[in-house]
């Protein structure tokens, strides 16, 4: 039966730079500034598909903050529990125009207002009432220690107060540089969550769910489903409060082709979706912030298993076709 959930969604906010040809440095015709942040995106795509969500990041109080944050309010996210704090906004630079073409991402994030968190700055079982969901992304904890600890108090309060929990297995490697490895840190957090979404190789990374060294770019949709079954079957022994388990597939050849698909598992059953394929991107960034988006809506609204994978898949696939990193809530 279908929940009317209330969302909470945490994560730093980050306004984009991305250059308007496939030469950033020698882009004539400049850069072109989007919000964004992986978590903001999961937000924004939610509220497209009609759910109530809230955000909650720390930035501080400037023009740059208020526009991202009114473009968020006005696609009925609610911003008003976002902390306002601190002088600095994270930033990232996108090396091409549509994340593909030299597509390399260098982050200015450190020292922002949501990286400066500290445990207890955030009432958390108060900044939780009325909510039923909370989701967040590794994206934080790879940010510095201290954050790896705020998160664990979120995660604890969620607990506390029966949120369900999802969590994006988001894997950056150029942000994990405080002397900590994800598998150090990310199985104290992800052991209270429902809804692990990520990828087989992330999860391999994060959890340790194991991975076959032999897979690549022509392995067959087929035997990556069961190399998703397999990691998804670890995941649910190590992890017990577990129930849903989701990964997307993403390959891409040459800047305007994506090859895209995903698989969904539960305890007692595993799904595979349509292989979707194009060779006209036109921005890849936040396709898999869709996915996780889709993902939740399936789950909330009660569908089949098939039908949640289809709609996460579909959601993200559509995202290739938006500019920014909001996706439009299309299916």
């Amino acid at each position: 039966m279908r929940q009317n959930h209330n969302i909470l969604v945490f994560g730093e906010l980050l306004i984009r730079l991305s250059s308007k040809t496939n030469d950033f440095l020698n882009n004539e015709q400049g850069a072109t500034l989007y919000p964004g942040g992986s978590e903001a995106n999961v937000a924004a795509s939610l509220a497209h598909f009609g759910k109530t969500v809230s955000y909650v990041t720390a930035a501080p109080e400037n023009a740059l903050t208020s526009s991202a944050l009114k473009e968020l309010s006005d696609i009925s996210v609610n911003t008003t529990k976002v902390l306002q704090q601190g002088s600095r906004l994270g930033l990232y630079f996108l090396l091409s125009a549509n994340g593909l073409s030299n597509g390399e991402v260098i982050y200015d994030r450190k020292h922002s207002s949501f990286s400066s968190l500290v445990r207890g700055s955030i009432n958390w079982d108060e900044l939780m009432k009325g909510h039923t969901w909370f989701h967040w992304s590794a994206l934080t904890p790879a940010l510095n220690g201290e954050l790896a600890l705020v998160m664990l108090e979120a995660l604890q309060a969620a607990n506390r107060n029966d949120l369900k929990i999802s969590v994006d297995l988001n894997y950056r490697s150029k942000l994990w540089d405080y002397g900590k490895q994800p598998i150090e840190v990310m199985p104290s957090l992800v052991q209270y969550c429902h809804v692990i979404m990520g990828n087989i190789w992330a999860a391999d990374k994060m959890l340790g769910a194991g991975i076959d060294e032999t897979l690549n770019r022509s392995t067959t949709s087929s035997l990556y489903f069961k190399a998703a079954c397999n990691s998804a079957e670890n995941i649910f022994k190590t992890y017990p409060n577990c129930e849903h388990v989701a990964n997307t597939f993403r390959f891409m050849d040459n800047p305007k082709h994506n090859l895209f698909y995903g698989t969904y598992h539960t305890k007692n059953n595993n799904f595979i979706s349509e292989v979707l394929e194009t060779e006209e991107v036109i921005d890849r960034i936040g396709s898999g912030d869709a996915f996780m988006a889709g993902l939740i809506h399936g789950l909330v609204d009660s569908l089949s298993g098939k039908q949640i994978i289809e709609r996460a898949t579909a959601a993200g696939f559509r995202k290739l076709f938006v500019k920014g990193d909001f996706g439009d809530g299309t299916l």
